[in-house]
């Protein structure tokens, strides 16, 4: 069990960097993102998510959250990805460009074009992307008090 926690957690913590670096990247509505973790994948955010949540099945060791968790992914997120990128094609005449060179969801080994621009801890504040770091830290809190034989 604390070896499924711990890799569990490498991997909260990889999925929390990932979002992290994007949110300070990512300016909604108003410039189509392609710096930053947005360079290897289009969806870097929802990349994130997936980590995650691959962190926190390997950590409880459950079959059921694991289904769970899958089933979400494809009822939330595939629909979701694929309506935001409409949008982007409407809002951003760039965008066709981008996607034909920019994989989805999987990065890429090697960044496309990046422009160089840095990243925005005043983004990342403003997209509030320090509560996925709150929440992570409270289910990995409640994984600990299990291990330790708090839950029964």
């Amino acid at each position: 069990m604390k070896r499924s926690l711990l890799l569990g957690a490498a991997f909260i913590v990889m999925g929390l960097i990932l979002r992290a670096l994007a949110s300070g990247h990512v300016q909604k509505n108003e410039q189509l993102a392609m710096t930053g973790p947005y360079a290897y994948t289009r969806n870097p955010l929802y990349l994130g998510s997936l980590i995650l949540a691959i962190g926190f099945v390997i950590a409880a060791r459950s079959l059921w959250i694991a289904i769970m968790l899958l089933i979400l992914f494809l009822a939330i997120y595939i629909p979701v990805i694929r309506a935001e990128e409409k949008y982007l094609e409407q809002r951003f005449p760039e965008f066709a460009e981008y996607a034909g060179r920019v994989p989805r969801l999987f990065p890429r080994a090697r960044a496309s074009a990046d422009k160089g621009e840095k990243f925005s801890w005043g983004l990342y504040w403003k997209h509030r992307e320090y509560n996925a770091t709150l929440g992570s830290a409270a289910i990995m809190a409640a994984l600990l008090a299990k291990l330790a034989g708090f839950f029964h």
